[in-house]
């Protein structure tokens, strides 16, 4: 085994841990509403709270630990996480598990930028995407495995249960960082240089696409189990077995993104936002009916993790020698775009339009689609597929707008 791939596999294993975490919520909300004695709707502010806790302090952890070297930075930080999931198994009220929720929270930008960073330094450029998604299979399967059995484990022994899972998970994961990941010395890139990168307008831009778009997928998947029981009218059981539906579709579209981003990011992340909008908008239509529900469930979870490649690529693309602030800050745009969806969603099955999410959802994903076509100018006929030379032509001429902002 190389060492290359070893430590792909130790940041893969721990990226799984971390993005059980962000929607194990999302899969016991009646359990966790029932036990802590409020509603569904509260209940999935625990995902809103996670999520804003990602956005303000992933550049601001980024940011103080810029000067550590590496491989003490990760497992400090998945041992930051590990503290956060005990404290949310442990929460007596529904503020403390809030509270359990944030402290996990902090390290989550700061770590998943720090393992992007990683991946992609590893492997020549032009593989750039693929890296991506091998580092981001780790959220795929946990969104096919880690919440489902997450969900499930909650279902049968309390929704603490699948939290005390995570904590020793996370240890494990400590450890294999600890044998495995190479000591790297801290970039050579100062703030100033960070700060100049992340403020570009090419990079701010791409950043607002995460946001806006990511969070059309978030309305929807936060309020998928209720959505499932109560409108397509599945048991509990059944909605654990879509859950690994939706996974299966994640990991899936994860692949398939990170291969097509080597190709074409513009393509990629343009497809991507155009198959989720229609598949958003068929969601109100397809769950009255279990068979195109299953299908629907699968069609969401096959795009919405095929975001990440191109997405993250993007802003690699723009971020030169300075790419920590700038990925730190993109994580967080996925997890702003996951809040403001979350939040949304609730506002709307507190109105009784739970079914109706769908809808929304597609309006934000049409808005991050056309939010693209700012960030990423057409690309002259010379690079169009089929020209070997496209990704080097699309990195210059993004590289070279970049370099006038």
């Amino acid at each position: 085994m190389s060492k290359s791939f070893a430590s792909l596999a130790a940041l893969c294993a721990s990226v799984f841990v971390v993005g059980t975490s962000e929607y194990l919520v999302a899969g016991m909300l009646p359990e966790v509403g029932a036990d802590l004695q409020v509603s569904q709707g509260t209940a999935g502010q625990a995902v809103t709270v996670y999520a804003l806790g990602v956005v303000v302090g992933g550049p601001v952890v980024t940011v103080a630990t810029a000067r550590l070297p590496r491989k003490g930075l990760a497992i400090g930080l998945m041992l930051l996480f590990a503290a956060g999931s005990a404290l949310s198994a442990l929460a007596p009220t529904f503020g403390m598990l809030l509270a359990g929720r944030v402290v996990s929270s902090l390290s989550h930008a700061a770590f998943l930028a720090l393992a992007l960073v990683t991946a992609t330094s590893v492997v020549p450029e032009h593989r750039t995407g693929s890296a991506i998604a091998t580092v981001a299979s780790g959220f795929a399967v946990a969104t096919l495995l880690g919440v489902p059995l997450g969900a499930a484990l909650g279902h049968a022994a309390g929704w603490r249960a699948p939290f005390a899972v995570l904590t020793l998970l996370t240890l494990v994961a400590v450890a294999l960082l600890a044998v495995v990941l190479p000591r790297r010395q801290a970039p050579v890139a100062g703030l100033r240089d960070e700060v100049r990168v992340v403020t570009r307008k090419p990079v701010l831009l791409a950043i607002a696409t995460t946001a806006v778009g990511f969070s059309g997928v978030a309305v929807v998947f936060t309020y998928i189990a209720p959505l499932l029981t109560d409108v397509a009218g599945f048991s509990p059981a059944a909605v654990s077995a879509l859950l690994l539906v939706y996974g299966a579709g994640s990991f899936l579209g994860n692949v398939a993104a990170g291969r097509l981003t080597d190709k074409s990011v513009s393509a990629t992340v343009r497809g991507v936002f155009g198959g989720l909008t229609g598949a958003l908008a068929a969601v109100p239509f397809a769950v009255v009916w279990k068979p195109t529900a299953v299908v629907a469930v699968l069609v969401l979870g096959l795009l919405s993790t095929a975001t990440i490649a191109p997405l993250q690529g993007l802003i690699l693309r723009h971020a030169g020698a300075a790419p920590a602030l700038a990925v730190s800050v993109n994580v967080g745009a996925f997890n702003l775009g996951a809040a403001a969806g979350s939040a949304l969603g609730g506002l709307l099955v507190a109105a009784g339009a739970l079914r109706w999410t769908g809808l929304v959802g597609a309006v934000l994903s049409l808005a991050g689609l056309g939010l693209t076509y700012l960030v990423l100018p057409r690309v002259p006929a010379a690079s169009r597929p089929g020209t070997p030379s496209r990704i080097g032509n699309e990195q210059a001429s993004s590289s070279s707008m970049a370099g006038r902002r």
